[in-house]
């Protein structure tokens, strides 16, 4: 194969079958977006009707979540390519900058170095901005109501902080917002930038993916969410 040839066989390996549509990338992170708060609001019942009990899991809430998040989404990222939700609504997780990785079957796992990333994006980026949210909360409601202390380098800290990070949320938000306009807009292969941190981008999975999974046994990988009709043979 020369040159010319082979250029054109790398160009040809991503078409507008295997991308997703804006619509399936952003239900899938609307799904695991869905799933905290219910839980959420699941735990603070139980911790209310019996604090003795279940109060450690309200105020160890984002932390247990955490974990549990972090053993789900490594199951799926080893077993299919994917996360919870992206392998739910049918789709797999490729190295952005090697098409040819496209050809990789999403049974076999995403390789050490992008499993690694992704699985920091996809648990530990989420755990930390909750964590912000809620310091800033916290700092807002003792800014409004408690005596105000004399000046001391840590109150000048918070100051700044409660002043600083509405902005800091409104510039991450507007982030995300503009990938997904470039997605739609078919400017960008990432609908978010924590996909192109992880150097990955998602396609559909493919015929092959699906046959592979069918031959995995169910205790291994239950069968569910979407998923493409495979041609009649």
């Amino acid at each position: 194969m020369n040159m010319a040839e082979h250029g054109a066989h790398l160009t040809g390996v991503f078409t507008d079958e295997d991308r997703p549509s804006i619509f399936e990338v952003v239900a899938q992170d609307n799904l695991m977006t869905a799933v905290r708060p219910a839980l959420q609001h699941a735990v603070k019942v139980l911790a209310e009707s019996n604090p003795a009990r279940y109060g450690f899991l309200w105020h160890w809430f984002d932390e247990i979540y955490a974990a549990l998040d972090l053993l789900l989404q490594h199951r799926y990222l080893s077993l299919t390519s994917g996360s919870f939700s992206e392998n739910f609504y049918g789709l797999k997780r490729v190295n952005a900058w090697n098409k040819k990785d496209l050809m990789r079957l999403a049974s076999k796992g995403l390789p050490s170095k992008l499993y690694w990333k992704s699985l920091f994006m996809l648990v530990m980026v989420p755990y930390l901005k909750t964590k912000l949210d809620r310091i800033f909360t916290q700092m807002r409601e003792e800014d409004d109501y408690y005596i105000h202390l004399p000046e001391s380098h840590w109150k000048r800290f918070c100051k700044a902080f409660l002043a600083a990070y509405p902005f800091v949320n409104m510039a991450w938000e507007g982030w995300f917002l503009t990938y997904q306009l470039l997605y739609i807009f078919k400017k960008t292969y990432h609908h978010s930038p924590l996909l192109l941190l992880a150097g990955v981008r998602l396609v559909n999975l493919r015929g092959e993916d699906i046959r592979a999974f069918d031959k995995m046994p169910s205790f291994v990988y239950p069968q569910q969410g979407r998923r493409p009709i495979l041609p009649a043979k």
